[in-house]
């Protein structure tokens, strides 16, 4: 039996989530391999390895059974965040998850993203994460989180261009990077976006009165 709202396909325009599949590894890999500087400063300390070892193919197989068993559980809907070419053609170029979600009383998710940096600052991510929260409300959560570090000012850019509300400072939050790091706490509820008809239509609305 599937959990509520998995597995999806998610798409606007080029940009498609989608869950990973075990032929994903070699990308993945590549991908995770030639961000090392780009994305080792904002993640979970690592037990033990080299970042190439931790990203290697092989390393892959381990991260797909995990991801596999807690979307089968219901405790997170992890994406592949792919761009698509008019030929149908799909490149991997990040992650985006909703992670520790809790039903019940508190019907809510984490979300946690990265990117290729080749492909940052054009507005995948911030779509990925409308798209994300979208298909969450309608799977029935009421709540999304996103838990970021003061000094990772990219990825503040993204919740705060899609109107997330900042709610908390987390004092020594998570393990990043080697240390016990603070964290700033964004949310949105489902009655933050009904009356724009989603996050995915307010998204849009902000970037054409950008002229994007």
């Amino acid at each position: 039996m599937n959990a509520p709202g998995w597995p999806a396909v998610l798409a606007d325009g080029p940009v498609l989530l989608r869950p990973y599949r075990r032929s994903d590894g070699r990308a993945w890999s590549e991908v995770r391999r030639a961000n090392e500087d780009w994305l080792a400063p904002w993640e979970p300390t690592p037990l033990g390895g080299s970042w190439s070892a931790l990203n290697s193919p092989a390393a892959f197989r381990a991260v797909y059974r995990d991801l596999r068993r807690s979307a089968r559980d219901g405790l997170a809907m992890p994406f592949a965040v792919c761009l698509r070419e008019p030929s149908g053609a799909e490149h991997l170029v990040g992650q985006l998850t909703l992670g520790n979600i809790v039903r019940r009383a508190l019907c809510s998710a984490y979300a946690g993203y990265w990117i290729d940096s080749r492909f940052a600052g054009r507005g995948i991510i911030p779509t990925a994460l409308a798209l994300a929260v979208d298909h969450a409300f309608r799977s029935g959560l009421h709540r999304v989180e996103v838990h970021i570090r003061p000094e990772n000012h990219a990825s503040r850019r993204v919740v705060e261009k899609l109107g997330f509300r900042e709610e908390s400072y987390l004092v020594r939050y998570l393990h990043i990077d080697g240390a016990w790091r603070d964290h700033i706490g964004y949310a949105l509820t489902t009655e933050d976006v009904a009356a724009d008809g989603g996050l995915l239509a307010r998204w849009h609305r902000t970037l054409a009165r950008r002229g994007v």
